[in-house]
């Protein structure tokens, strides 16, 4: 993140539901990581397929495809 800002990181389904939120704070500039588990807001694991990460910092929101696999 080129500067300090407020960040939010979902992942969903391709259905559009939202299965978890791995970031919902502030961070600080630099470069930061996160790491999913592959559990749902929940707490249960979800099952291996294709989901969309959303990452919201700033003005700056982009959204991508990615693959669980168990």
């Amino acid at each position: 993140m080129p500067r300090s800002g407020s960040v939010t990181l979902k992942i969903y389904d391709m259905l559009g539901r939202e299965v978890k939120t791995l970031v919902n704070a502030e961070q600080n500039s630099g470069v930061n990581t996160v790491q999913w588990n592959g559990d749902n807001n929940s707490g249960s694991r979800v099952s291996s397929g294709t989901y969309i990460y959303m990452i919201k910092a700033g003005e700056f929101t982009q959204a991508k495809k990615m693959i669980l696999l168990k």
